[in-house]
C-alpha cells in the first residue's frame, strides 16, 4: 500500500487563520504580525504583559542516540501537543525552526511527520519569517567589521592572527570550512585565513536564543569575543560599535512564530542552535512566553539526551530560570534492533533479542535524565514491522529501569494514537514530583565541569585535553568566565566520539581538541573528536529530488 508523504498529508491539511490560533492562547490580533494568513510573530507587548501570570507545567521531549532507522522526536513532540489538547487540557508546542543545510542535505526538516506535524511545513522547512537570514546578515556584519577596522589602521591593535570571528551561511557547504579572505593587493585588507559555519553553528544563533529581550539581546551581542589583540587581551563586538547595528538586524528576529499543528493547535516554532556546538534548544522567549499563556508546554532537545537534553538542564534552564516537570524520552522498536547489532537492510524482520541487546542505549539515557531529579517516561514511537512481542520487550526493560513504556501511534493516527502519552504526562506533571537540580554546580572549574559531563552523563574514563587546552580554561577562569556553563561538542550518534559505537560502551575517553568562548551566549564550548561547525553534503543530497510540480507547488520535502 501506498504511504503518503509527509508534504502531502501537510499540503492536504485544513488550516485555519492565524488569528483563530492565537485566540486560543488568548493573543489578540493586535499582539500579532501576520506573515501571510497562516504564520505571524508575536508581539514584544504582548511578552511584556504576560509576564506576572504563573507558570504552566514544561515537558521535554528527548530521545535515544539518533541512528539511520529514526526515532521520530520531533514527530513525537508535535503528536502530544496534539494529544494533550484533544483530553482538553490547554497546550503548545515549542520547537525549532529548520535549518536549510539539513533540509537540502540528508536529515530532512524539522516540522514533525505523518499525522504529528507543524504547518505550513514548506515555509517551516525553507525561508520562514527570515529568522535565519537575519541572523546571518547579523553575524556577518560583524565579521565585515572586524576586517574593515584592520583595514582602516586598526585602532583597536587586533593580531589579524588571532581573529576568532569566522563567517556563516545556512547551507551544507565543505569547501568553506577553511578558507583565505582579503586576497588581490592592498585595496582589499590584508589576507589571512578565516572559514565559514553554518548558520545554526553562530553564537548569533545561541545568543537570540537566550535573550530575554532587546535590552539583554543588545547586551549579550557586545560581549562576544570577536579577536584578540598582540597582548593576548580580548576584542569584543562592542568595541567595534557593532552591536547596535546587529540588533536593529535582529530585532524582529527576537519575535516568537506562531504557527498551528494539523489539528490546529498553537505551536511556538522559533530559534535553532545546533544540539553539537550550540545548547539545541527553542528561544527561551518562545519557551517562557508559552508558559504563560498555556496549562502544559512541549517542547524538544536536539539530537539524544546525551547532548540536548543535557544542554537543555544544564544551559538553558540554569539561563532561562525553568524546569520540566516530565521527561519524555522517544525511542523506536527499529532502532532499538539497530543499537542491537542489526543492519539497516534487516530492521524488519522480527528479532527480540536484538531489541533486548538494544535497550542498554535506552536505559543509560533514562538513567541520564532521572539524575536531573526529573520523572520520566518513555514514548515508543511506532512502526508499522514492529511485533507485539518487541514492543513488550521494551516496556519490559524499562520497567526494570524503573520507569513505564507507552506505545503511541501518532504518526499514523494523530492525536488519537497518543491519548495514553498526554494523559499519562499529563498526571505526571500535575502531580510535582520534580525536584530539578543541574549536573555540577556553577563554581566547579571548567575542566571539572567537562568531566563531570563525561563521567555522569557519557559513563566514560574521564576527558583527554592536552596542556594548551588546560591553560586556556585556566586563563578565562582568571579573566571570570569560570562560572559558565560548558557545552561538550560531539557525535550526536554514539555516547562516544565514535558515531560507530552504538549501544551503551563502557571503557573509553572523551578528547577535547579545542575548546571556544561563548562570551555572549554565556557558555564554553568544548570541541570533542572530529565533530564539524560546518556540515557536508551526501554523496547524494536531498537537493536532488526538491523541485516545483507543474502546479507550482514544492516536490521532495520531507
Amino acid at each position: 500500500m501506498a504511504v503518503t508523504s509527509d508534504i502531502e498529508i501537510a499540503r492536504a491539511a485544513t488550516k485555519r487563520p492565524i488569528q483563530e490560533i492565537g485566540a486560543k492562547l488568548g493573543i489578540e490580533s493586535a499582539d500579532l504580525v501576520p506573515y501571510g494568513h497562516d504564520k505571524a510573530k508575536v508581539s514584544q507587548r504582548l511578552i511584556d504583559a504576560v509576564q506576572d501570570r504563573p507558570d504552566g507545567k514544561l515537558i521535554l521531549v528527548t530521545a535515544i542516540n539518533p541512528t539511520l532507522a529514526g526515532e521520530g522526536k520531533t514527530t513525537t513532540t508535535v503528536g502530544l501537543g496534539d494529544g494533550l489538547n484533544a483530553i482538553g487540557k490547554k497546550a503548545v508546542v515549542c520547537i525549532r525552526e529548520a535549518s536549510l543545510g539539513p533540509c537540502f542535505g540528508m536529515k530532512g526538516g524539522a516540522a514533525g511527520g505523518g499525522y504529528a506535524q507543524v504547518i505550513p511545513m514548506e515555509d517551516m522547512n525553507l525561508h520562514f519569517t527570515g529568522d535565519f537570514h537575519a541572523i546571518t546578515s547579523a553575524h556577518n556584519l560583524l565579521a565585515a567589521m572586524i576586517d574593515n577596522h584592520v583595514y582602516w589602521g586598526n585602532s583597536l591593535d587586533i593580531d589579524i592572527r588571532r581573529v576568532v570571528w569566522r563567517r556563516v551561511m545556512d547551507m551544507n557547504d565543505r569547501a568553506l570550512r577553511q578558507i583565505t579572505v582579503s586576497l588581490g593587493g592592498v585595496r582589499n585588507g590584508f589576507p589571512r585565513e578565516t572559514g565559514f559555519d553554518i548558520t545554526v553553528a553562530s553564537e548569533v544563533m545561541a545568543i537570540l536564543c537566550l535573550a530575554r529581550n532587546l535590552a539583554d539581546l543588545q547586551q549579550r551581542l557586545g560581549d562576544i569575543i570577536v579577536a584578540y589583540r598582540r597582548d593576548k587581551t580580548p576584542v569584543t563586538c562592542r568595541d567595534l560599535k557593532a552591536d547596535g547595528a546587529m540588533t536593529v538586524l535582529l530585532k524582529d528576529a527576537l519575535q516568537p512564530n506562531l504557527v498551528q499543528t494539523l489539528e490546529n493547535n498553537p505551536a511556538f516554532v522559533h530559534g535553532g542552535p545546533f544540539a553539537n556546538i550550540a545548547h539545541g534548544c527553542n528561544s527561551v522567549t518562545a519557551t517562557t512566553t508559552a508558559l504563560k499563556l498555556a496549562d502544559y508546554v512541549v517542547t524538544e532537545a536536539g539530537f539524544g539526551a546525551d547532548l540536548g537534553a543535557e544542554k537543555f538542564m544544564n544551559i538553558k534552564c540554569r539561563k532561562a530560570g525553568i524546569a520540566p516537570s516530565c521527561v519524555v524520552v522517544v525511542a523506536t522498536v527499529r532502532a532499538m534492533k539497530m543499537n542491537g547489532g542489526v543492519p539497516k537492510a534487516d530492521l524488519g524482520a522480527e528479532n527480540v533479542a536484538a531489541v533486548q541487546a538494544g535497550c542498554a542505549n535506552l536505559g543509560r539515557h533514562i538513567a541520564n535524565v532521572t539524575s536531573f531529579g526529573v520523572p520520566v517516561v518513555v514514548a515508543i514511537n511506532h512502526f508499522v514491522t514492529d511485533t507485539e512481542a518487541e514492543v513488550e520487550a521494551v516496556k519490559a526493560y524499562v520497567a526494570s529501569q524503573g520507569a513505564e513504556a507507552i506505545l503511541c501511534k501518532h504518526w499514523a493516527q494523530g492525536s488519537a494514537g497518543i491519548i495514553d502519552l498526554a494523559t499519562r504526562v499529563a498526571e505526571i506533571a500535575d502531580a510535582g514530583g520534580a525536584s530539578f537540580a543541574p549536573t555540577y554546580p556553577d563554581d566547579l572549574p571548567l575542566f571539572d565541569k567537562m568531566q563531570t559531563i563525561a563521567q555522569k552523563i557519557y559513563r566514560a574514563d574521564g576527558v583527554v585535553a592536552d596542556d594548551r587546552i588546560r591553560d586556556q580554561l585556566r586563563q578565562w577562569e582568571d579573566q571570570g568566565y569560570g562560572h559558565l556553563p560548558v557545552c561538550m561538542a560531539k557525535t550526536q550518534y554514539s555516547f562516544t566520539t565514535d558515531p560507530e559505537r552504538r549501544g551503551a560502551p563502557t571503557g573509553f575517553t572523551i578528547p577535547v581538541r579545542e575548546v571556544r568562548l561563548s562570551a555572549g551566549a554565556g557558555f564554553i564550548v568544548a570541541i570533542c573528536g572530529e565533530i564539524m561547525t560546518m556540515p557536508g553534503l551526501p554523496s547524494v543530497p536531498a537537493a536532488e529530488s526538491i523541485m516545483l510540480n507543474d502546479d507550482g507547488q514544492i516536490e521532495g520535502l520531507f
